[in-house]
């Protein structure tokens, strides 16, 4: 894959397909995840679609998230979650392992890498004290 300034990161990585190919990937993960698993419901399939969409929308494809979902408000939906560094910590560990399984361009993998480092420390809600009661940081 190649990287060209003119080109969205959703054409250089080949379209839909490959953002559905990384969510499974990722998702693949978070199935057998002991932190991530709780937090999701028994069925992934929406939390799947719900990715891909917003993926393909971000790195400017079709905008059908927007169409279907309304505007994607990161912070408010993922508010009912406890978002703590170990959780955060995992999610971006299993997203950054099927974001460099895609064959992406070393400059592409590495932009899609940073943005989600900078997005999951901006979902995180919750700290823990020693105890592992979840104090919340807002």
């Amino acid at each position: 894959m190649t990287s060209g300034a003119a080109s969205s990161m959703y054409e250089r990585a080949g379209g839909r397909q490959w953002f559905v190919d990384l969510v499974n990937r990722f998702y693949d993960r978070v199935a057998e995840d002991p932190v991530l698993r709780p937090l999701y419901p028994e069925d992934l399939g929406p939390a799947r679609e719900h990715l891909s969409l917003f993926l393909v929308q971000y790195w400017g494809g079709p905008a059908e998230y927007n169409a279907e979902r309304g505007h994607p408000r990161l912070r408010m939906r993922h508010q009912p979650f406890a978002i703590g560094d170990a959780e955060r910590l995992a999610w971006f560990r299993h997203m950054s392992e099927a974001v460099r399984e895609g064959g992406l361009s070393a400059d592409d993998e590495e932009e899609m890498i940073d943005y989600f480092a900078s997005t999951t420390a901006s979902l995180m809600n919750t700290g823990r004290s020693g105890d592992g009661v979840r104090i919340s940081l807002q």
